[in-house]
């Protein structure tokens, strides 16, 4: 796939930086859902995992979007308001996800579970750690979390009933969808 090339402002949804793709970006990309890109911010390189904002259906056009790292911002001299350029590619290289803290503990104590986690593919992982974050209430992340392990305990190498083409970061979005 050739790169994709797009000038776009940052924006700031309550204390994060978001870089959302233009939609005509967006609909250059492999697929609605999560993608990994590679590319370089202001000339700077990263690697990332595009989020799709969570608009989809008939007469929507559907992007997606990324929260670039302080350290992605400071070397790329840029700000929310900023307007930056772009240039990314699929990659099919998927980086590992941060693992959260009750995640860790949770396969600490289930080896089979632990065991399936560290054989699957980081892709996904992302779909595990995306559909235990996106809930509202700590006693959701934890049934998740239960879940999970009694999947992974039974062999299920990914979440089932979740729909990838959904924002599953609730400090930005709501209802599933990217607050912008």
């Amino acid at each position: 796939m050739s790169e994709i090339r797009f000038e776009t402002r940052l924006s700031k949804i309550n204390d994060w930086t978001i870089l959302r793709l233009p939609e005509e970006a967006s609909a250059q990309l492999p697929t609605r859902a999560m993608t990994m890109v590679s590319g370089k911010l202001n000339g700077v390189p990263f690697k990332t995992l595009l989020e799709p904002d969570g608009r989809y259906g008939p007469g929507l056009r559907p992007s997606h979007w990324f929260a670039p790292d302080k350290r992605l911002l400071d070397k790329a001299h840029a700000v929310a308001g900023d307007m930056v350029s772009i240039v990314i590619e699929p990659t099919k290289e998927w980086i590992e996800p941060v693992i959260p803290t009750d995640v860790k503990k949770a396969l600490s104590v289930s080896p089979k579970a632990k065991a399936l986690w560290e054989d699957i593919t980081p892709s996904a992982r992302w779909d595990w750690i995306r559909w235990i974050r996106a809930v509202k209430t700590p006693e959701t992340r934890q049934k998740h979390i239960e879940v999970m392990l009694d999947k992974l305990n039974k062999g299920m190498r990914r979440p089932c009933c979740f729909n990838r083409n959904l924002c599953s970061v609730p400090e930005v979005s709501k209802n599933w969808v990217l607050n912008a």
